[in-house]
C-alpha cells in the first residue's frame, strides 16, 4: 500500500503571486531585475551606464549565460523594456510562494530541548560520515533560501555569499518583516556542515550561500543561474542546490546552466523532487545529465497511523510541520469539533477550510482536545503546517483524507467512535514522497543516487528541526562529496560521482527484489566505502534510449577503472532470457592494475516481441577476485510509453507591461499544436479556449498574447491539450488564476 505521500521541499511547483503597490510606494522603492542580454554583456552595460545614469548595474553574467543585474526606481526600470538587446526581463522581488517543508517534530530552540526532545525517528547528518574525513579546506556553494549565518552551529563554517534576490552581499534567510520567512537554506547547510552543538556530514567544510530564493522559497530560474554563476567565479569545490520545478526535460534553461558549471568543474547535486511515487515525477535542474541528482531513503522507523476497532479500519495521517509527534498511548474519542465545546481527553474532527490550520488547531487545544485531526478537501492526500511564528500547539495535529473525513464524519453522527494509535515498523527504503525517473527526451536513469531524507535533525533559524524531503537528501550528498574531495583531492568529477555509485547498495523490496532503477538510481550511498573503492565503474546505468525500428541494436560504453596495483578479473551474469530482447556481454574480462577500460554492453530488441513502454532492470557484475557483485541499472523505451507529453505551463503578465501577457509550455514529443481551454472551477463547464498556438518544437515553446484576448479575469481549471504528429492526443490539467489586479495596474511593481 502507498501508505504516504509527502509534499515537502521547494523541488515542487511553486505558487506564484505578483503584488502591486501604490504609486506613492513606488516612488520610493527600489527594485531589483536580472536581463537576458544579446551579445557581450560587458558591452551592454556600458552602454546602459552612459545611456541611464539613474540605474545601477550591479553585475554582469556571461558563463553561464548573458544577463545583467540592475537596481533603480520601477519607473526608470520600466524603460529598459524598449532596448532591443534585451530577450527577457525577470523580476526578483515580487513573488511570494507555500513553502513545502514537512517536520515530524516542532522547533527546537535550544540543544538542551533538542536533546530533551529527540525521538528515536531523529536522523543526525553526521551519522552519514562513517570516515575519518570531516571536509576540512573544501568550499561548498548552497544555492537556496539563504542561510542564518548568525546560526550557533553554522557561523564558524560560513565565510561569503550572495543573495541574489536583493542583488547584495547579504544572503540572510527572509526575515517576517520581508515577507513570508523561510528557514530551508540554514536546515540544507546545517546536513552539510553544522559544527556546534550539532554535526553536519562534513562538518570542517566551509559553506559559501546564495540566496536564489526569496520570501516563501520562491524565485525564478534566472536567479538559480545567476547564483550558479556566482558560485562558479567563488571557485566553490561543490555546489548544492535543493530546488527545482515540475518540468520533466534535459534541457530547461537551469538543466544547461547545470551542466555548463560541471563542465567548468564543479560537481552539482540536485534535489530530485517530491512529486513522488508516480514515474516521470523529477524536475528540472535534477533532469540535466551532468548534475548528481538524489532522491531519499527512509530511515528505519515506527510510523503511527489510526485505527477504528470496531471495524479495524485503518487511517493514514500526515503529521503536520511544527506538530508534536503523534504518540498516544490508549484509544480516545472522536468528536466533531464544530459541535463540541467541552473536548477534555478527545480527539477533534475537522474540516479543512479557508481558516489556516494554526487556527483551527489552537481552538481545539483550548478546548481540551487531546489530538487534531484535520480532514482534507481534495482527493489528494498533503502535509500542511502549524507553524507560524506564534505560540506551539502543545497536542498532535493530523491531516487525514477526504475519504476518511467523511467516513468518520458519518460514524460519529450516529455512534461513539473510538481511535486507536498503532505503528508500522519501515525498514529502509525508498520514500513514497521521493520523485522518479526516467526524463523524457534522452530517457537518463535519474536519480542517480539515493541518501537520508526523512525526519532529519539540522539548524534552521531560532534553533533545530526536523525536516524531510529529497531537499535533505541532497545535502547529505553534497557533504560526502566534500569528504572524498579532501580524501581524494586529485580526483575528476567523473571519478567522484563514479565511486559513489560504484558502492552504493541497491534497495529491495519485502520480497526480496531490487527495486526498479528509477525509483533508486544505483542505490543508497556508502561514504566510506567510496573513498575507499579498489574499482570505479564509470557510465554504470545503461540507459539505451528509445526503441522505434522492427529491429534495433544498441551500444553503451561502460568504463572500469582498476584503483589498485593488482589485476582485475570481471564477468557478467547472463541475464535470464526474454522474449525479443538479446545481450552480448563479454562473460569474462581483465583489467590490469591502475588501468582504465571500456566494455561495450550490446542490447538487440525486436521491438514488437518486447512489450511497449518503459523497460528496466538489472545487469549483475562480479569481481572474481573478491566476489564483491555490482548491479548495473539499465532501461529503454519500445516504440511509446506513458511519458507526459506537455508540462510547465506558466501565463503571467509582462514585466513592465499592462498590454501583454506571456506563456511557456514544454513539449516532449513533436506535436502540431496545443489547445489551452478554461474550465469554472466549481462547475468544470466550458469558459473558453484561452489559446491555441501550432508553432511548436520539443523543448521549452513561449509566446505572447495581448490582453484583449485573454477574456475576463478569474480562478480556472485549464486544460492543456497537446496534439501528437502521430495522430493522438493527450491532456493534462494545472489551475491558473488571470487577476484583475494585473490587468488594472500600469506597472508589475
Amino acid at each position: 500500500m502507498n501508505r504516504f505521500i509527502f509534499l515537502l521541499s521547494l523541488t515542487s511547483l511553486l505558487f506564484i503571486i505578483q503584488t502591486p503597490i501604490s504609486q506613492a510606494e513606488e516612488g520610493k522603492k527600489v527594485d531589483s531585475i536580472i536581463i537576458e542580454v544579446e551579445g557581450d554583456p560587458e558591452e551592454r552595460k556600458e552602454f546602459i551606464e552612459k545611456n541611464y545614469p539613474f540605474i545601477d548595474v550591479i553585475a554582469t553574467y556571461e558563463l553561464l549565460f548573458n544577463g545583467i543585474a540592475l537596481q533603480g526606481n520601477p519607473r526608470n526600470l520600466e524603460k529598459m523594456e524598449s532596448l532591443e538587446f534585451i530577450k527577457a526581463i525577470h523580476t526578483v522581488q515580487t513573488y511570494e510562494a507555500m513553502p513545502y517543508f514537512q517536520a515530524n517534530h516542532s522547533l527546537r530552540q535550544t540543544y538542551e530541548e533538542l536533546k530533551a526532545k529527540e525521538t528515536e525517528s531523529d536522523v543526525i547528518p553526521s551519522d552519514l560520515n562513517d570516515t575519518e574525513y570531516t571536509g576540512e579546506g573544501i568550499k561548498v556553494g548552497v544555492v537556496d533560501t539563504g542561510i542564518d549565518y548568525d546560526h550557533p552551529d553554522l557561523v564558524n563554517n560560513y565565510k561569503a555569499g550572495y543573495d541574489l534576490v536583493d542583488l547584495d552581499e547579504d544572503p540572510m534567510e527572509t526575515l517576517k518583516e520581508e515577507g513570508v520567512p523561510t528557514s530551508h537554506g540554514s536546515h540544507v547547510a546545517g546536513i552539510i556542515a553544522a559544527d556546534g552543538d550539532l554535526k553536519g556530514v562534513a562538518p570542517d567544510a566551509e559553506i559559501y550561500a546564495y540566496r536564489a530564493l526569496g520570501p516563501g522559497g520562491a524565485g525564478t530560474s534566472v536567479q538559480v543561474i545567476a547564483a550558479l554563476e556566482q558560485a562558479v567565479e567563488d571557485e566553490v569545490d561543490v555546489l548544492n542546490l535543493s530546488l527545482g520545478n515540475s518540468v520533466n526535460g534535459p534541457d530547461y534553461p537551469t538543466s544547461v546552466a547545470v551542466n555548463r558549471a560541471v563542465e567548468l568543474g564543479i560537481p552539482v547535486v540536485i534535489a530530485n523532487g517530491n512529486s513522488g511515487p508516480n514515474h516521470w515525477t523529477v524536475g528540472a535542474p535534477a533532469t540535466a545529465s551532468k548534475a548528481f541528482s538524489v532522491g531519499a531513503a527512509t530511515n528505519p522507523q515506527k510510523i503511527p497511523y489510526l485505527v477504528e476497532p470496531k471495524s479495524n479500519r485503518p487511517f493514514l495521517i500526515q503529521v503536520m510541520m511544527g506538530s508534536v509527534p503523534w504518540d498516544l498511548e490508549k484509544s480516545h474519542k472522536i468528536v466533531k469539533a464544530a459541535e463540541e465545546e467541552n473536548m477534555y481527553g478527545k480527539i477533534a474532527l475537522l474540516k479543512r477550510s479557508d481558516i489556516p490550520f494554526y487556527d483551527l488547531a489552537k481552538e481545539a487545544e483550548q478546548k481540551g482536545a487531546k489530538a487534531v485531526l484535520i480532514a482534507n478537501n481534495e482527493d489528494d492526500m498533503i502535509s500542511g503546517s502549524i507553524d507560524t511564528g506564534e505560540e506551539p500547539i502543545e497536542i498532535p495535529v493530523a491531516m487525514i483524507s477526504k475519504e476518511d473525513g467523511e467516513w468518520l464524519d458519518r460514524q460519529v453522527a450516529n455512534d461513539s467512535v473510538y481511535l486507536e494509535t498503532a505503528y508500522e515498523e519501515i525498514d529502509t527504503t525508498i520514500a513514497p514522497f521521493s520523485s522518479r525517473g526516467p526524463v523524457t527526451v534522452n530517457w537518463d536513469i535519474k536519480p542517480d543516487i539515493l541518501a537520508p531524507g526523512t525526519n532529519i535533525l539540522s539548524t534552521v533559524p531560532g534553533g533545530y528541526q526536523s525536516l524531510q524531503g529529497t531537499s535533505m537528501a541532497a545535502p547529505h550528498v553534497a557533504g560526502v562529496i566534500a569528504l572524498i574531495k579532501e580524501a581524494h583531492p586529485d580526483w575528476t568529477i567523473d571519478q567522484i560521482y563514479g565511486a559513489i555509485e560504484t558502492t552504493a547498495i541497491p534497495l529491495k523490496d519485502e520480497e526480496g527484489n531490487l527495486l526498479d532503477p528509477i525509483i533508486q538510481g544505483m542505490g543508497e550511498i556508502q561514504p566510506s566505502n567510496a573513498i575507499e573503492t579498489v574499482a570505479i565503474i564509470h557510465g554504470a546505468k545503461l540507459s539505451f534510449g528509445k526503441v522505434d525500428q522492427y529491429n534495433e541494436t544498441k551500444i553503451v560504453q561502460v568504463k572500469i577503472e582498476n584503483q589498485t596495483n593488482q589485476d582485475q578479473t570481471y564477468y557478467f551474469d547472463i541475464p535470464k532470457k526474454q522474449k525479443g530482447i538479446t545481450w552480448e556481454l563479454p562473460q569474462t574480462f581483465t583489467v590490469n592494475k591502475q588501468e582504465t577500460k571500456t566494455i561495450p554492453v550490446k542490447l538487440s530488441i525486436t521491438s514488437p516481441q518486447v512489450e511497449e513502454g518503459l523497460q528496466q532492470g538489472w545487469l549483475k557484475l562480479t569481481r572474481k577476485d573478491s566476489d564483491q557483485t555490482y548491479q548495473l541499472p539499465y532501461l529503454f523505451i519500445n516504440q511509446t510509453t506513458d511519458n507526459p507529453k506537455a508540462m510547465g505551463f506558466q501565463f503571467a503578465l509582462k514585466p513592465f507591461s499592462d498590454e501583454s501577457y506571456t506563456y511557456q509550455l514544454y513539449v516532449t514529443e513533436p506535436a502540431e499544436k496545443v489547445k489551452v481551454d478554461l474550465y469554472d472551477p466549481q462547475t468544470l463547464i466550458f469558459d473558453r479556449t484561452l489559446l491555441t498556438t501550432e508553432e511548436l518544437q520539443i523543448g521549452m515553446n513561449e509566446g505572447e498574447m495581448k490582453k484583449e484576448e485573454i477574456g475576463n479575469p478569474g480562478h480556472y481549471v485549464a486544460i492543456i491539450t497537446v496534439y501528437l504528429e502521430d495522430g493522438t492526443y493527450e491532456s493534462y490539467e494545472t489551475i491558473l488564476m488571470i487577476n484583475k489586479a494585473d490587468q488594472e495596474r500600469k506597472r508589475l511593481f
